[in-house]
Protein backbone atom coordinates (compact mmCIF):
# COMPACT_ATOMS: atom_id res chain seq x y z
CA UNK A 1 0.00 0.00 0.00
CA UNK A 2 2.80 2.38 0.77
CA UNK A 3 4.21 1.94 -2.77
CA UNK A 4 0.85 2.78 -4.38
CA UNK A 5 0.61 6.01 -2.37
CA UNK A 6 4.14 6.99 -3.39
CA UNK A 7 3.38 6.38 -7.08
CA UNK A 8 0.25 8.51 -6.85
CA UNK A 9 2.23 11.33 -5.25
CA UNK A 10 4.81 11.22 -8.06
CA UNK A 11 2.07 11.28 -10.72
CA UNK A 12 0.43 14.30 -9.07
CA UNK A 13 3.68 16.22 -8.69
CA UNK A 14 3.78 19.31 -10.86
CA UNK A 15 6.40 21.92 -11.63
CA UNK A 16 5.95 25.61 -12.39
CA UNK A 17 7.74 28.16 -14.49
CA UNK A 18 6.83 31.78 -13.78
CA UNK A 19 7.56 35.05 -15.57
CA UNK A 20 6.63 38.55 -14.52
CA UNK A 21 7.47 41.34 -16.97
CA UNK A 22 6.54 44.90 -17.68
CA UNK A 23 6.43 45.28 -21.44
CA UNK A 24 6.34 48.30 -23.70
CA UNK A 25 2.81 48.25 -25.08
CA UNK A 26 -0.60 48.82 -23.56
CA UNK A 27 -2.64 45.93 -22.16
CA UNK A 28 -5.10 45.97 -25.08
CA UNK A 29 -2.26 45.46 -27.57
CA UNK A 30 -0.78 42.62 -25.48
CA UNK A 31 -4.21 40.99 -25.21
CA UNK A 32 -4.64 41.14 -29.00
CA UNK A 33 -1.15 39.68 -29.50
CA UNK A 34 -1.72 36.59 -27.34
CA UNK A 35 -4.88 35.90 -29.35
CA UNK A 36 -2.90 36.03 -32.60
CA UNK A 37 -1.44 32.72 -33.85
CA UNK A 38 0.92 34.75 -36.02
CA UNK A 39 2.26 36.77 -33.06
CA UNK A 40 2.64 33.58 -30.99
CA UNK A 41 4.54 31.88 -33.84
CA UNK A 42 6.82 34.93 -34.10
CA UNK A 43 7.61 34.67 -30.38
CA UNK A 44 9.22 31.30 -30.93
CA UNK A 45 10.73 31.92 -34.35
CA UNK A 46 13.23 31.30 -35.75
CA UNK A 47 14.09 28.57 -33.22
CA UNK A 48 10.70 26.86 -33.14
CA UNK A 49 8.11 26.68 -35.92
CA UNK A 50 4.42 26.08 -35.30
CA UNK A 51 2.56 24.66 -38.30
CA UNK A 52 -1.16 23.82 -38.37
CA UNK A 53 -2.23 20.20 -38.78
CA UNK A 54 -5.65 21.32 -40.05
CA UNK A 55 -5.54 21.78 -43.86
CA UNK A 56 -7.48 25.04 -43.42
CA UNK A 57 -4.55 26.48 -41.48
CA UNK A 58 -4.51 28.38 -38.22
CA UNK A 59 -7.45 30.61 -37.35
CA UNK A 60 -6.87 34.37 -37.59
CA UNK A 61 -7.32 34.58 -33.80
CA UNK A 62 -7.47 32.10 -30.95
CA UNK A 63 -10.96 32.07 -29.43
CA UNK A 64 -12.26 30.38 -26.28
CA UNK A 65 -13.13 26.75 -26.96
CA UNK A 66 -10.61 26.34 -29.79
CA UNK A 67 -8.85 22.99 -30.02
CA UNK A 68 -6.06 23.50 -32.53
CA UNK A 69 -3.53 20.73 -33.29
CA UNK A 70 -0.11 21.98 -34.43
CA UNK A 71 3.21 20.47 -35.43
CA UNK A 72 6.28 21.93 -33.72
CA UNK A 73 9.69 21.85 -35.41
CA UNK A 74 13.04 23.14 -34.23
CA UNK A 75 15.05 25.28 -36.65
CA UNK A 76 12.59 24.44 -39.44
CA UNK A 77 13.81 20.87 -39.79
CA UNK A 78 13.79 18.82 -36.59
CA UNK A 79 10.29 17.56 -35.69
CA UNK A 80 9.59 18.28 -32.00
CA UNK A 81 6.14 16.73 -31.86
CA UNK A 82 2.52 17.67 -32.04
CA UNK A 83 0.67 19.81 -29.54
CA UNK A 84 -3.03 20.38 -29.00
CA UNK A 85 -3.73 24.01 -28.11
CA UNK A 86 -6.95 24.38 -26.12
CA UNK A 87 -7.96 28.00 -25.53
CA UNK A 88 -9.96 29.50 -22.70
CA UNK A 89 -9.95 32.86 -20.99
CA UNK A 90 -11.23 34.50 -17.85
CA UNK A 91 -11.28 37.90 -16.22
CA UNK A 92 -10.44 38.76 -12.63
CA UNK A 93 -11.09 42.09 -10.94
CA UNK A 94 -8.21 42.96 -8.61
CA UNK A 95 -7.74 46.12 -6.52
CA UNK A 96 -5.36 47.50 -9.18
CA UNK A 97 -7.85 46.80 -12.00
CA UNK A 98 -9.05 44.07 -14.32
CA UNK A 99 -6.73 41.21 -15.21
CA UNK A 100 -7.36 39.26 -18.41
CA UNK A 101 -6.13 35.67 -18.40
CA UNK A 102 -5.51 33.63 -21.54
CA UNK A 103 -5.09 29.90 -20.96
CA UNK A 104 -3.78 27.08 -23.12
CA UNK A 105 -4.65 23.85 -21.34
CA UNK A 106 -3.99 21.62 -24.32
CA UNK A 107 -1.49 18.78 -24.14
CA UNK A 108 1.56 17.56 -26.05
CA UNK A 109 0.41 14.75 -28.34
CA UNK A 110 3.77 13.41 -29.54
CA UNK A 111 7.47 14.14 -29.27
CA UNK A 112 9.63 14.78 -26.19
CA UNK A 113 6.90 16.64 -24.28
CA UNK A 114 4.27 13.91 -24.77
CA UNK A 115 5.41 12.26 -21.53
CA UNK A 116 3.79 15.17 -19.66
CA UNK A 117 0.33 14.56 -18.20
CA UNK A 118 -0.26 18.24 -17.43
CA UNK A 119 0.30 21.31 -19.62
CA UNK A 120 -1.35 24.43 -18.24
CA UNK A 121 -0.06 27.69 -19.67
CA UNK A 122 -1.69 30.89 -18.45
CA UNK A 123 -0.83 34.46 -19.41
CA UNK A 124 -2.26 37.27 -17.28
CA UNK A 125 -2.43 40.72 -18.86
CA UNK A 126 -3.06 43.98 -16.96
CA UNK A 127 -2.03 47.62 -17.21
CA UNK A 128 1.34 48.14 -15.52
CA UNK A 129 1.01 49.73 -12.08
CA UNK A 130 1.61 53.45 -12.40
CA UNK A 131 1.89 53.39 -16.21
CA UNK A 132 -1.18 52.31 -18.19
CA UNK A 133 0.76 52.73 -21.43
CA UNK A 134 2.69 49.57 -20.46
CA UNK A 135 1.57 46.03 -19.61
CA UNK A 136 2.20 43.82 -16.62
CA UNK A 137 2.58 40.37 -18.21
CA UNK A 138 2.51 37.37 -15.90
CA UNK A 139 3.15 34.00 -17.45
CA UNK A 140 2.74 30.66 -15.68
CA UNK A 141 3.42 27.23 -17.10
CA UNK A 142 2.52 24.21 -14.97
CA UNK A 143 3.75 20.83 -16.16
CA UNK A 144 3.26 17.43 -14.61
CA UNK A 145 4.00 13.82 -15.33
CA UNK A 146 6.78 11.31 -14.99
CA UNK A 147 9.33 13.46 -16.85
CA UNK A 148 8.32 16.90 -15.54
CA UNK A 149 11.40 17.22 -13.32
CA UNK A 150 13.71 16.28 -16.20
CA UNK A 151 11.98 18.61 -18.68
CA UNK A 152 11.70 21.57 -16.27
CA UNK A 153 15.27 22.92 -16.86
CA UNK A 154 14.79 22.82 -20.64
CA UNK A 155 11.40 24.53 -20.49
CA UNK A 156 12.69 27.07 -17.94
CA UNK A 157 15.45 28.01 -20.39
CA UNK A 158 12.94 28.29 -23.25
CA UNK A 159 10.72 30.51 -21.04
CA UNK A 160 13.64 32.85 -20.26
CA UNK A 161 14.33 33.17 -23.97
CA UNK A 162 10.60 33.66 -24.55
CA UNK A 163 10.62 36.54 -22.04
CA UNK A 164 13.37 38.21 -24.07
CA UNK A 165 11.31 37.79 -27.24
CA UNK A 166 8.15 39.16 -25.56
CA UNK A 167 10.06 42.26 -24.43
CA UNK A 168 11.56 42.75 -27.89
CA UNK A 169 8.31 42.26 -29.80
CA UNK A 170 5.90 44.10 -27.49
CA UNK A 171 6.51 47.56 -29.01
CA UNK A 172 5.47 46.17 -32.41
CA UNK A 173 2.17 44.97 -30.98
CA UNK A 174 1.16 48.53 -30.17
CA UNK A 175 0.87 49.40 -33.83
CA UNK A 176 -2.72 49.55 -34.97
CA UNK A 177 -2.91 50.19 -38.71
CA UNK A 178 -5.12 53.03 -39.80
CA UNK A 179 -8.34 51.97 -41.55
CA UNK A 180 -7.91 51.71 -45.29
CA UNK A 181 -8.61 55.01 -47.02
CA UNK A 182 -11.30 55.12 -49.68
CA UNK A 183 -9.91 53.85 -52.93
CA UNK A 184 -9.03 56.36 -55.63
CA UNK A 185 -10.75 54.10 -58.16
CA UNK A 186 -14.17 54.65 -56.56
CA UNK A 187 -14.98 57.65 -58.57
Amino acid sequence: MHVIAAEAAVRDWSMRILLKLVIDCDADAAWRAIHSPRAVAELYGPVLDMDPLDPQGLPPTWTPGDDIPVQLSAVSALPMGRQLIHVSERFVDEPAGRVRIFRDSGIPLSGPLASLDVWDHQMAIAPAPGDPSKTLWRDRLVIGGPTAAALWPVLWTVWQWRATRIRAMAPTWAFDPEPAAASDTDG
